[in-house]
């Protein structure tokens, strides 16, 4: 049950207690777990007495054990890919989301967040070591997941979990960050943002000049131009652009002339 979705399920009831309180779930807030499995998490977010506790797991096995345990919680049985957007619509007040996520969906999950109407207060997530790491990046090392997450959230990594305290153990260790959901940006202006890491990320190794001027078909002069107004130099690479600079650059790269 649970393994074949590619779910390890975590079992240090210190960590658990250290997740929920994370959390900071108030009387008034809505929670949304992804992938509770058998609910080792669960009862923790339970005992904080949340307004909805609203469980989203996709292995059938599970979700029907789940809505006998925890008869105070809806069980969502689906993928979270498909219904996080429809579950979290008719939400009136504040939300927080948790869950140890499968490694498999986690950029895909992060930019389904991002493109919410509604983006939860605070998220709380359990992922793979390295790709927290890369998610709470930083000047020199920004990259194009940080640069995506760190465009609608601010992340922390809040502490390592040690592959031996899941069931069964991964390969790799993990670590929990948090999230704190930033004010919400025009739709135009996060249309626009997307589209530009990805072209300023499309070779990390290349500066920001030859990746510009190859992803937007201008010459580099015109691309030095730009990139000058923006006070960047041509022979910068990506990994060295604050979530700052990317921004003003993209602002720069979709003005009109």
């Amino acid at each position: 049950m649970g393994q074949r979705l590619g779910q390890h399920f975590l079992a240090d009831e210190n960590v658990l207690k250290t997740i929920a309180s994370l959390s900071e779930i108030k009387p008034t807030d809505s929670v949304v777990e992804i992938g509770p499995g058998h609910g080792e998490l669960t009862k923790y977010l339970a005992k904080k007495k949340p307004k909805n506790l609203i469980l989203i797991e996709a292995d059938r096995e599970l979700a029907s054990a789940l809505k006998k345990s925890f008869s105070e919680a809806e069980v969502v049985e689906g993928d979270v890919l498909e219904v996080l957007q429809k579950t979290v619509a008719s939400f009136k007040g504040d939300y927080i989301v948790v869950g140890n996520i499968p490694y498999y969906i986690t950029g895909y999950l992060f930019r389904i967040i991002g493109d919410l109407d509604k983006k939860p207060k605070t998220i709380v997530f359990t992922v793979q070591k390295e790709v927290a790491l890369r998610i709470c990046a930083k000047p020199p090392r920004m990259n194009l997941l940080a640069a995506s997450v760190q465009f609608w959230a601010e992340p922390k990594l809040e502490m390592i979990v040690k592959r031996e305290l899941f069931s069964p153990p991964p390969k790799v260790d993990s670590a929990v960050i948090k999230l704190s959901v930033l004010s919400a940006k025009p739709e135009k202006e996060s249309e626009k943002y997307y589209e530009f890491i990805k072209r300023v990320f499309a070779q990390p190794r290349k500066t920001i000049l030859n990746n510009l001027s190859n992803g937007f078909d201008m010459t580099k002069n015109e691309a030095s131009e730009k990139l000058a107004r923006a006070g960047i130099k041509p022979g910068d690479r990506p990994q060295n652009l604050t979530i700052n600079k990317i921004s003003i650059l993209a602002a720069e790269f979709y003005a009109k002339k």
